[in-house]
C-alpha cells in the first residue's frame, strides 16, 4: 500500500488546468501575472495563462526535490528571479504542480510579499501536511504523484548518455 501512487496523465492534466482556471474565474480573481514555479508549475502556469487570458507570465526556479521523497533541507530560489519592481502592484497567481511540504510555495509567497498587490496560489495537488494552503486546489492526496512529465527517466542525461 505504501508504494501506491497518484497517477496524472496528460488528458487529466488538461482537465485540471481548466478546472483550476474555472475556480479562479468563479472566485472573481483577475491576476495580472501568472508566476510559474519551475519546473513543475511551468505547464500549469502556461495553461492557466491561456485559460484566464493572462499574457503576462514569469517563472521562478526553486530547487527542493532531489528524487522520490528526497529533498534538500530547505528550498532554494535559483537565479534569475523576476525583479521585485516588475511585480510591484500586480495581482499575481502563483502556479505549481503540488503543495507537498508547502515550503516551495512559502518561499515564493515570501518573495512576493510586500511587492505585489495580492498573491494567490493554484496547485494541481495538495497534501494534508503542507504548511501553506493554496487558494485553488484540483485534488488532495497523501500519495507520491507520478506526473506525466516526470514519470519516466530523461531521454538524455546531462552528461550526454541516452535512454531508450
Amino acid at each position: 500500500m505504501a508504494d501506491e501512487r497518484e497517477i496524472l496523465n496528460y488528458e487529466m492534466f488538461g482537465g485540471a488546468v481548466r478546472d483550476l482556471a474555472q475556480m479562479v474565474a468563479e472566485d472573481g480573481y483577475e491576476p495580472d501575472l501568472v508566476l510559474c514555479i519551475a519546473r513543475g508549475g511551468l505547464g500549469l502556469g502556461m495553461g492557466l495563462g491561456y485559460a484566464l487570458d493572462v499574457k503576462n507570465l514569469s517563472a521562478v526556479n526553486v530547487e527542493f526535490y532531489t528524487g522520490v521523497d528526497s529533498r534538500l533541507d530547505v528550498p532554494i530560489m535559483l537565479p534569475p528571479t523576476p525583479a521585485a519592481v516588475d511585480l510591484s502592484g500586480l495581482k499575481v497567481l502563483i502556479a505549481d504542480d503540488v503543495a507537498d511540504t508547502g515550503k516551495t510555495l512559502e518561499i515564493v509567497q515570501e518573495f512576493c510579499a510586500g511587492h505585489v498587490a495580492e498573491a494567490r496560489s493554484a496547485v494541481i495537488y495538495e497534501k494534508p501536511w503542507t504548511v501553506v494552503q493554496p487558494d485553488y486546489v484540483w485534488r488532495h492526496t497523501e500519495r507520491w504523484i507520478d506526473f506525466p512529465w516526470s514519470s519516466q527517466p530523461p531521454v538524455v542525461r546531462r552528461g550526454g548518455s541516452a535512454h531508450g
